[in-house]
């Protein structure tokens, strides 16, 4: 999810959304602590989309 995207987004959505990634990440952990991890480049993807989505949560709560 690139930052047009993020910045298209509703706060409601993206806070659901910001739920979304985080179980994706824990399921992600959880695959590479048992080696069945197929792609580790995905973790680092889901945790810069998580930053890009509380950076423009920041952005529009500091516009206030």
């Amino acid at each position: 999810m690139n930052v047009k995207e993020v910045r298209d987004m509703s706060n409601e959505d993206l806070l659901k959304e910001v739920e979304s990634l985080k179980e994706e990440l824990y399921d992600l952990r959880f695959a590479q602590a048992t080696g069945n991890l197929e792609n580790p480049a995905h973790l680092k993807d889901v945790k810069k989309t998580i930053a890009r989505i509380y950076t423009v949560l920041t952005e529009r709560e500091n516009a206030k």
